[in-house]
């Protein structure tokens, strides 16, 4: 037992810890146990003397206070483990989902482009057009050929390399004949008629077949179409891969042959029509 006269400020809590014992409350008690009955406090008085427990058992120690806070970082290391196991899992889950939305994200992708590719193309069917196929204009009332000019090169089922049957692509915009091609425009009244046409082509021809190219062009097909400054719009009238029959074909057929061909017309009447004329008739 120790003896130990109070000074101002001493507090059985800070004279605990002065002396290493394990709690105020062991001071306290200790002191009062011991100490004669005039001197029992609630709190040191200054200038008396106080007892102090020597007893190792009430003392604590630093292997203890050690211990305590190994324990405590333990709980404190596990806490932090089983919150980062915690967060790793819930990352996890949270990466699961977004790997299962990519997947079937890429599954509707690969979806959409074997849909896209088993439907057929609005070409399918189609018609490539040649040189000598026809045009029309909405708004205008004549039907020029077209005039390619952007190769020499490609014919279609032409073996003989004749110019009409040149393949047309998006950059033929030429036309023949080249001046008012589509006679007068109806966006162009006036007193006296329509004003004669003005053809300014705007741009490409559109809704071309990009699948097929001639010199690094996409050929036109029966649904290609054009748009012109004025506010027409361009289509095609005829491709010109129809069949021709010129006057001497129709002059050596056969009139009863060709008659039971086309019972309605006068087959002979038809060859009347055809003499002295340099037209061709479309089959």
């Amino acid at each position: 037992m120790k003896n130990y006269v109070t000074q101002k400020g001493d507090t059985f809590s800070s004279l605990a810890r002065q002396f290493k014992l394990k709690d105020e409350g062991i001071l306290k008690t200790y002191h009062n146990l011991h100490c004669p009955q005039e001197d029992v406090m609630q709190e040191p008085v200054p200038g008396k003397t106080i007892f102090i427990p020597e007893d190792p058992q009430l003392m604590a120690h630093e292997t203890q206070s050690q211990d305590i806070s190994d324990s405590s970082q333990e709980e404190s290391t596990d806490e932090m483990s089983s919150g980062e196991e915690d967060t790793s899992e819930q990352q996890a889950k949270n990466e699961e989902p977004s790997s299962e939305k990519t997947d079937q994200q890429s599954n509707k992708e690969e979806k959409k482009d074997k849909k896209e590719d088993s439907s057929s193309s609005p070409h399918e069917g189609k018609y490539f057009i040649v040189q000598k196929g026809t045009v029309q204009c909405n708004q205008g009332f004549k039907f020029p050929k077209f005039k390619v000019t952007s190769h020499q090169k490609h014919y279609w089922n032409d073996e003989e390399g004749n110019a009409d049957y040149l393949a047309v692509t998006e950059d033929d915009l030429q036309l023949d004949p080249a001046a008012q091609p589509f006679g007068q425009c109806k966006l162009k009244p006036s007193s006296g008629g329509y004003l004669p046409c003005a053809y300014a082509p705007a741009g490409k021809w559109q809704k071309t077949y990009e699948k097929v190219k001639v010199m690094g062009k996409s050929c036109l097909t029966e649904i290609s179409e054009l748009m012109c400054s004025t506010g027409g719009k361009i289509t095609i009238l005829k491709h010109g891969q129809q069949s021709e029959t010129s006057k001497s074909q129709v002059g050596k057929a056969n009139t009863q042959e060709q008659q039971v061909y086309n019972p309605v017309v006068d087959f002979d009447e038809f060859k009347e029509d055809t003499k002295g004329t340099d037209e061709l008739y479309y089959s």
